[in-house]
């Protein structure tokens, strides 16, 4: 009946709920059907798993759920249960989203699509980041491909734009989840192989979790052959590769476990192998789908681990840590900073504004970089638990508007705490500045914009990272990065060098001094992910921070 209530045209969902039987398709005809549904372009290549199309917007909205229709079937349907589960995750954000006719504009879809995915899963799925710059159209190999599987479509892109509606939203995030699993086989596959199994074959609890390491393996190794083949030869290797690899198993021989227990407890059509305690490639493939949305949990407590000495090394509680503290603790045995300047700058966890505190690493910005996402697969990358998401979930879920004057915000933010239970840095300068922000936009502040994201990073500089302008930091694995990922002994030595130099500040008691410049990166660059927003193209004011002329971006 909820389902009911929000979806009234079940005809749609009750074919993707009942149709158990669908064929498994191809992955390559998968992502065309998903690449054009989700209305993305040619811009950045075959190799982009997403990549934004300006005029996306401009098709049917019954020709993108029938595009989306299409992609779950893919696999094996999508049960109304799950719709349901997904509308409910959707919800808090959907109410605070700029609507006209309860339907949104496409680049809000985006956002949203981000924001579940990280919310949910800590999936930072390829081509929905919110770095990301719009595609080059000018690269049009895509679209051909595109255009000779789905014609009909392509001759209904002029059509009216209606926007986005709260089914369109589910069954995105659900088509999205559905082409992420189907992407998955071709590696489950290759594990059979290297485990001397068929995918025919119907394995014991004991054959399968063997399986499932040698997935494992490959997954964490972003399915490199050789390196795996090198690992496998020598256990040293192994355990000095991924210290918790003992960890990783029990994991993993953990959903084979909980696989097992379901299996119990339910039989599924076409399941034979249910209730004995033997697996098929079809169970194999499910349990896989669980280990992609649940490790990122299981995960966190190394991110922790690398969080701990960054804030311990941040005593000023500003979320930073300055560079050559960065690279001491690197010489002094946290091998886990080793990431190069460079490669620390185009991730966006370098704050480079201050003359008087030199280079700093925003922590936020750092938990959050690929260089610390675990698992990179041409589809999506596991990251660390993105902290600030509850934050901005309670606000939305108080607020339940696109906007709110300063005073409502604030009395949300007053009652909060962080992840180590201390109330958030509110002080006299922090409440200005929101109702600067307030004053820009006519008296209300928009809970989607860049202005309100950065006064929470200053509120929560811990756990809220610090957000560049659209196409000022880059979404890039140390593997796609290259050997200059990694910093040089003689870059961490001298930067080290420069930690003793400056103890002196310290002893000298100016230390409030620093103080008093840690809002230095303050921007006052305005960036809305909708254009239904009124954005007033004059200030009325100045904000407290920076003397540049406002500046005012949308996303595109």
């Amino acid at each position: 009946q909820v389902y009911k209530n929000h979806f009234p045209e079940l005809t749609l969902v009750q074919r993707l709920a009942s149709n158990e039987a669908f064929m498994r398709c191809g992955v390559a005809s998968t992502i065309l059907a998903i690449s054009l549904a989700l209305l993305h372009s040619p811009g950045a290549g075959a190799e982009k798993f997403l990549s934004f199309n300006r005029h996306a917007a401009k098709f049917s909205s019954d020709d993108f759920r029938e595009a989306l229709d299409a992609v779950m079937g893919c696999g094996g349907g999508v049960e109304a249960q799950r719709l349901i589960e997904i509308e409910q995750q959707l919800l808090p954000i959907w109410r605070s989203m700029p609507k006209t006719n309860e339907r949104v504009e496409w680049r809000m879809l985006r956002y949203m699509t981000h924001r579940y995915f990280i919310k949910t899963q800590s999936l930072l799925v390829r081509g929905f980041e919110p770095t990301r710059q719009a595609a080059n159209v000018s690269q049009t190999g895509t679209a051909e491909i595109l255009s000779e599987h789905f014609p009909s479509l392509f001759e209904t892109a002029e059509g009216h734009q209606r926007g986005f509606s709260l089914q369109d939203a589910v069954l995105l995030m659900a088509s999205i989840e559905q082409l992420i699993f189907n992407s998955e086989t071709t590696l489950l596959e290759e594990a059979y192989h290297w485990s001397g199994r068929n995918t025919g074959d119907v394995l014991s609890s004991a054959e399968i979790s063997e399986v499932m390491e040698m997935y494992m393996l490959h997954w964490l190794m972003a399915n490199d052959h050789e390196g795996v083949e090198l690992l496998l030869e020598n256990r040293s290797f192994l355990l000095e590769a991924f210290p918790r690899w003992d960890e990783i198993r029990a994991f993993t021989h953990g959903m084979v476990a909980s696989s097992e227990f379901a299996q119990q407890r339910v039989l599924r059509p076409g399941r034979k192998a249910a209730m004995t305690g033997q697996f098929s490639f079809d169970d194999a493939h499910e349990i896989v789908g669980s280990i992609t949305k649940s490790f990122a949990l299981f995960w966190e407590t190394e991110c922790q681990i690398i969080k701990e000495p960054l804030l311990e090394l941040d005593q000023a509680g500003t979320g930073r840590v300055g560079l050559s503290d960065f690279y001491r603790a690197n010489r002094d045995g946290e091998w886990r900073f080793g990431e190069s300047e460079a490669y620390l700058r185009d991730l966006g966890a370098l704050d480079e504004s201050s003359a008087w505190r030199g280079k700093q690493v925003l922590i936020a910005n750092y938990m959050q970089g690929a260089s610390n996402c675990i698992v990179s697969t041409p589809n999506y990358l596991v990251c660390c638990q993105n902290e600030c998401q509850g934050i901005l979930n309670e606000v939305e879920e108080g607020i339940g508007a696109a906007d709110a004057e300063p005073t409502a915000i604030l009395s949300i933010i007053e009652s909060m705490r962080n992840y180590d239970n201390e109330r958030p840095r509110l002080d006299s300068t922090m409440r200005m500045q929101l109702r600067r922000i307030a004053d820009t936009h006519g008296g209300s502040v928009p809970l989607h914009g860049r202005l309100f994201s950065q006064w929470l990073h200053f509120v929560f500089p811990h756990e809220c990272a610090y957000p560049h302008k659209v196409g000022a930091s880059l979404t890039v694995t140390p593997r796609e990065y290259g050997d200059s990922y990694a910093a040089s002994d003689d870059e961490v030595d001298s930067h080290a060098a420069l930690r003793n130099e400056s103890k002196g500040s310290e002893v000298l008691g100016i230390r409030e001094v620093e103080e008093a410049q840690w809002m230095s990166q303050w921007s006052e660059q305005e960036e809305l992910y909708s254009a239904e927003l009124s954005v007033p193209w004059e200030f009325r004011g100045h904000l407290a921070i920076g003397g540049c002329a406002p500046l005012f971006f949308l996303l595109l």
